[in-house]
């Protein structure tokens, strides 16, 4: 694969929730989306296996979210995302490596238009040395505890690149 090639697309459809602490299913206008709490830190998981043509040259996650009601281009939205290598795990117990987090620059200044928020992982340990053909989960949370957008953060899709 190339720098900038799409890896894997995980749509609301595909979040496998926590026991706690999720992000609930939604619709807008009938656009599935997982809806991520303002006072709460909630979390959506994914799992996949990383395409055998990737090149190990590192991933972009990229969230593909809107605010529910905010317009307010001064509320940033705080993102985490990490990596679980699943290949030689003990299904029984959660080894997600250390989260890499990003702030939004601001949500859109119009409730309901998406807005793309990027976060880099180099190759590695900052993926949980995830490589080609790898069975892996991918865990995104809004650090609620953290931004100031109020309402729910509404997230349609998430696509890791390679970098």
């Amino acid at each position: 694969m190339a720098s900038g090639d799409t890896l894997a697309v995980f749509t609301p459809y595909c979040n496998e929730p926590p026991a706690a602490d999720y992000a609930t299913l939604d619709l807008r206008n009938y656009h599935p989306c997982l809806d991520f709490d303002a006072a709460t830190n909630e979390t959506a998981t994914f799992t996949g296996v990383l395409p055998r043509n990737y090149a190990a040259g590192g991933v972009t996650v990229n969230i593909h979210w809107a605010a529910s009601t905010d317009t307010s281009d001064a509320h940033h939205c705080y993102w985490d995302a990490a990596f679980e290598l699943c290949t030689g795990l003990d299904m029984d117990t959660d080894s997600f490596a250390a989260v890499n987090s990003v702030e939004t620059d601001h949500c859109n200044a119009t409730s309901g238009i998406e807005t793309v928020t990027a976060i880099a992982f180099t190759d590695g340990a900052d993926m949980d040395s995830v490589i080609a053909g790898a069975l892996f989960r991918l865990r995104i949370t809004r650090d609620a505890a953290s931004d100031g957008m109020t309402g729910d953060a509404e997230v349609y899709a998430v696509e890791i690149k390679e970098t």
